[in-house]
């Protein structure tokens, strides 16, 4: 089941797909000194800009940890787990 279907089971949700991509990691690309700025440049291309407009409310999820990583890098935003999210959805 992807993340995308997880997510809209909580009545409360409504889940937007950023068509982004790559968000600039490319798992640990991103992470070598010498690619940082390259991967930043990827995450600004898409993934970055939908993330800065979105609402403070809005709730930002991304499988990948380096991905999570790479959104509070770029956008000083914290992306969270699907699992985390939709366990905070069923408590609530």
């Amino acid at each position: 089941m992807s993340s995308f279907t997880v997510l809209n089971l909580p009545k409360n949700y409504k889940v937007t797909i950023i068509p982004s991509g790559c968000c600039g990691m490319a798992g640990s690309f991103g992470y070598e000194k010498e690619h940082y700025r390259v991967s930043m440049q990827i995450g600004e291309q898409t993934l970055f800009p939908a993330i800065k407009k979105a609402a403070v409310e809005t709730v930002i999820s991304a499988n990948g940890t380096s991905c999570r990583h790479q959104i509070k890098d770029g956008t000083g935003r914290v992306a969270k787990h699907p699992i985390s999210v939709l366990r905070e959805a069923l408590l609530y």
